[in-house]
C-alpha cells in the first residue's frame, strides 16, 4: 500500500471550482477591487463610443494595472500574462484575459483620469486598516531607456568627429570642382557623399547645442551653490572675527566638459551606473510606497542618477499629497540614500528618518541581532540620534521588512 497521496490531475471537480474561495478575504486583490468598483467611473464609460465589439469595463481595466503596480507587475505584457498564471489577476479579470495592446492603449488613453482614480484609491485606504501610511519606504530602479548607451555622444568627441567631417566635406568639393579634369572613383558619388555628410554636420551640430545648454544650466545652478558657501563663509567670518578653517570653494568652470553626453536616440535618458556593475542608458525611478499593502504613494522620475538627490523631492511630493491623506511617521531607506541634509529633511518634515547609515557586515554574530545600544548621554544632532534608532529591534525590524517587500517587487518587475 502506498504511503502517499495519489497525484490525479485528470478526474473533475464534483463541483465547480470558485475563485472566490481560494482567494483569502483579506487579500489585496479584494481590496483593489472593492475600491475602484466603489468609485464614480461614468466618465471614462461615457468616453467609449459603443461601435465594435464590447469593450472591457474600465473598472476591470483600472483594477488590473492598480494591482499590477501595487505588486511590482509594470509591463503590459506582464500583467495580460499573469491573467493566465496568476490567482489574483485571474480573480480581477473574472477569468477574462485583457491583452497587452488593450491595456497599453487604455493606459495611454486614460493617463490623466488614471492618476486622479489612483488617489482616490489611496484616499480609501487611509480610512481602511490595509494602509494607514504610518511608514513607507523609498526605493527604485534605474529603468533603462529604450536606447543604447552606444548611441551616446560626448562633446569631445562631437568634435572631433565635426573637424573630421568637415575636412571630408571639403575634400570632396574640391573632387567635385576637379571632376572634369580627372577620372572619379568607381561608384562615387559626390552630391550623395556630400550630403550625407552634411546630415550629420548637422545632427551633431543640434547635439552640441543641446549639451552647451545643459552645461550653462549647470553652471548657473553651481554658481548659485557657490556665492551661497561664499556668503556663509563671510558671515561665519563676521560672526567669529576669524577665518574660517578648510580650503574655501572653487568657482564652478563655465561651458561643456569633454566628457559630458548626449544620447542620440533618447536624448532625455542618461547613463547611469546600474546594480550588478556596468553602465547603461536609463532614467532613475523612485517610488514612495506604504509598507504594509505595497501601494505607491508618490512616484518620481528623474534624469539624476545620484539617488541621494532624490529624497528632497519626494518628501516634498508626500508633503503635498491630496487632502485626506495622512502623512507618514516614519520614511526607510538604503544606505544610497544618505547624507545629513536629508536626514534633516525628513526631521524639518516631521518625518521620522531611518535612512542606513552604511553597509551592515556579512554573517554578524548572532548576539548582535538582541543587544540594544547605550542611550545617549548628552545633547546629539540629528544624524547622531538616527545611528542608535538603526541599531534598536524597533529600528532593525522595519528595515528588514521593507528590504524584503523591494526585493519581491523587484524580482517580480524583472521578470
Amino acid at each position: 500500500m502506498s504511503r502517499f497521496r495519489p497525484i490525479d490531475r485528470d478526474t473533475d471537480y464534483v463541483l465547480p471550482p470558485s475563485v472566490q474561495d481560494w482567494l483569502p478575504e483579506s487579500h489585496l486583490a479584494r481590496y483593489v477591487v472593492d475600491v475602484v468598483e466603489g468609485l464614480d467611473l461614468s466618465e471614462l464609460e461615457r468616453a467609449y463610443a459603443g461601435r465594435g465589439t464590447d469593450a472591457y469595463h474600465p473598472a476591470l481595466l483600472l483594477s488590473l494595472l492598480i494591482y499590477g503596480y501595487a505588486t511590482g507587475t509594470h509591463s503590459s505584457r506582464k500583467i495580460e500574462r499573469a491573467t493566465y498564471d496568476s490567482l489574483a489577476f485571474r480573480f480581477i479579470a473574472c477569468d477574462q484575459h485583457p491583452d497587452h495592446d488593450t491595456l497599453a492603449s487604455f493606459r495611454r488613453r486614460f493617463g490623466k483620469e488614471f492618476a486622479v482614480i489612483f488617489v482616490q484609491v489611496l484616499q480609501v485606504a487611509r480610512e481602511n486598516p490595509l494602509s494607514r501610511l504610518g511608514t513607507v519606504s523609498l526605493d527604485g530602479p534605474k529603468i533603462h531607456a529604450n536606447a543604447s548607451r552606444h548611441r551616446a555622444l560626448s562633446h569631445e568627441h562631437a568634435e572631433k568627429i565635426e573637424a573630421q567631417l568637415k575636412a571630408e566635406v571639403q575634400e570632396m568639393l574640391e573632387l567635385a570642382e576637379a571632376a572634369d579634369q580627372s577620372a572619379l572613383l568607381e561608384g562615387l558619388n559626390l552630391p550623395e557623399e556630400i550630403k550625407r555628410r552634411e546630415d550629420r554636420l548637422a545632427a551633431i551640430a543640434v547635439a552640441k547645442a543641446k549639451i552647451e545648454a545643459r552645461a550653462k544650466e549647470r553652471h548657473e545652478r553651481e554658481q548659485a551653490e557657490y556665492q551661497a558657501k561664499m556668503a556663509a563663509r563671510e558671515a561665519q567670518a563676521k560672526a567669529t572675527h576669524r577665518k574660517p578653517g578648510g580650503k574655501p570653494p572653487q568657482p564652478p568652470q563655465a561651458g561643456p566638459r569633454p566628457d559630458d553626453q548626449l544620447n542620440l536616440t533618447d536624448d532625455d535618458s542618461r547613463i547611469m551606473k546600474v546594480a550588478g556593475g556596468g553602465f547603461e542608458q536609463c532614467y532613475n525611478a523612485q517610488g514612495a510606497v506604504d509598507t504594509e499593502s505595497l501601494l505607491v504613494i508618490a512616484p518620481h522620475v528623474t534624469q539624476a542618477g545620484n539617488d541621494k538627490e532624490q529624497v528632497a523631492p519626494m518628501v516634498a511630493k508626500i508633503q503635498v499629497l491630496p487632502a485626506g491623506l495622512n502623512g507618514p511617521a516614519t520614511l526607510l531607506a538604503d544606505s544610497g540614500f544618505f547624507s545629513e541634509k536629508n536626514v534633516e529633511t525628513c526631521r524639518l518634515a516631521q518625518i521620522e528618518p531611518l535612512i542606513a547609515v552604511g553597509r551592515d557586515e556579512h554573517h554578524p554574530h548572532w548576539r548582535n541581532r538582541f543587544e540594544e545600544p547605550a542611550p545617549l548621554t548628552g545633547p546629539a544632532g540629528h544624524v547622531e540620534q538616527m545611528k542608535p534608532a538603526l541599531k534598536t529591534k524597533a529600528g532593525r525590524e522595519p528595515m528588514r521588512c521593507a528590504n524584503r517587500r523591494w526585493s519581491r517587487c523587484s524580482a517580480s518587475s524583472s521578470r
